[in-house]
């Protein structure tokens, strides 16, 4: 990877805990920092106070749409990458694809999901 894993500290917002604990477990055994919002309000707390390299979003959350979010995140730093992830949306639909297209978001996964598709994603994102 084009940066070294344990400089770089990423975000998981997703509302359901089992899921955010199998990717952060999975995360920090591949040498990242991670944190965890289980709201977008919670997110962007986080984000206004410290810096992420990526951010994995669950695209519905509790108390605001996961595209909204990532808006908002793109209004506080525009260089940060997201990384959308959902059993609700899929690749091929059109709010993804317009999302991908204006870089509103940098990839999409669909739950459930491989590990290794998870480590690819981080892999192609850190070295283009």
């Amino acid at each position: 990877m084009a940066r070294e894993s344990r400089k770089v500290s990423l975000l998981i917002v997703d509302d359901e805990p089992d899921m955010c604990w199998a990717l952060a477990h999975l995360l920090k055994k591949s040498g990242y920092r991670t944190k965890t919002a289980y709201k977008g309000r919670d997110a962007l707390q986080l984000l206004r106070h410290d810096h992420f390299s990526l951010v994995f979003l669950d695209a519905k959350l509790p108390d605001i749409d996961g595209l909204d979010l990532a808006r908002r995140i793109r209004g506080i730093d525009p260089a940060t990458d997201i990384v959308m992830i959902s059993g609700f949306h899929y690749c091929d639909d059109g709010v993804v694809q317009q999302a991908l297209a204006e870089k509103m978001i940098s990839a999409f996964i669909s739950k459930p999901y491989q590990h290794e598709e998870i480590i690819r994603t981080l892999e192609i994102i850190f070295t283009s």
